[in-house]
């Protein structure tokens, strides 16, 4: 009887044994499972962050060819001024400079000048040679023009005139014959030689300089 009521406790005790190690190996199994899922995790995160700058370069990569359009604007540019400035000799501008700032780096124009003849919007060019006339050296270039005029005996198409031929005329610089072309262009054809007086800063007091020597 005895014998049997030891059996029967070393029956449940064994039980009671196997239970515990079954649960303490489900537990471990599950944390085991739960490290793993962090580590991948956190491989994820680590790959994730690696992969990111990459991209970014590539985002970033199309600015590189504004830089190379600032860059090359801002190349340096070398122009000549001489003639009636107050400081004549080689400037240095950036390459989008006008003749204008040309100007101002040589001081300005001193009180001989002539500037009706330079179109101060132009943009430079390196290398440019910039010269101001004075008031005598301009009247002396319109008169010989004139004379040349009136020796080949032809008057001057505003229809068909380039900008060097409109140039001259008695009064009219290169800016002036540049106005004189951009409203041709932009009007049409000259209808009557007085008509020019449309053109801005072409008024009566400069037409009657020159309706002898204008034609359609």
């Amino acid at each position: 009887m005895k014998f049997q009521k030891a059996k029967i406790a070393f029956i449940v005790l064994c039980i009671l044994i196997s239970g515990i190690c079954y649960s303490v190996s489900r537990f471990y199994v599950n944390r085991t499972g739960e490290t793993n899922i962090s580590q991948s995790s956190k491989e994820m995160e680590a790959m994730a962050s690696t992969v990111s700058p990459l991209e970014s370069q590539k985002e970033e990569s199309p600015g590189s060819s504004s830089l190379d359009t600032q860059e090359e604007k801002s190349l340096p540019c070398y122009v000549h001024i001489c003639g009636e400035v107050v400081f004549p000799g080689v400037y240095q501008l950036s390459k989008e400079s006008r003749v204008f700032e040309a100007v101002e780096k040589a001081g300005g124009f001193t009180q001989q000048a002539s500037p009706e003849y330079l179109n101060m919007a132009q943009q430079i060019e390196d290398g440019m040679k910039i010269v101001v006339l004075s008031r005598d050296e301009a009247k002396t270039a319109e008169d010989q023009a004139l004379k040349e005029t009136g020796q080949k005996g032809s008057k001057i198409n505003l229809n068909t005139a380039p900008k060097e031929e409109l140039m001259t005329l008695r009064g009219i610089g290169e800016a002036r014959a540049e106005d004189i072309i951009k409203y041709r262009d932009s009007h049409g054809a000259f209808k009557k030689i007085d008509d020019i007086m449309n053109v801005s800063g072409i008024k009566d007091a400069a037409f009657q300089k020159i309706k002898d020597d204008i034609t359609i």
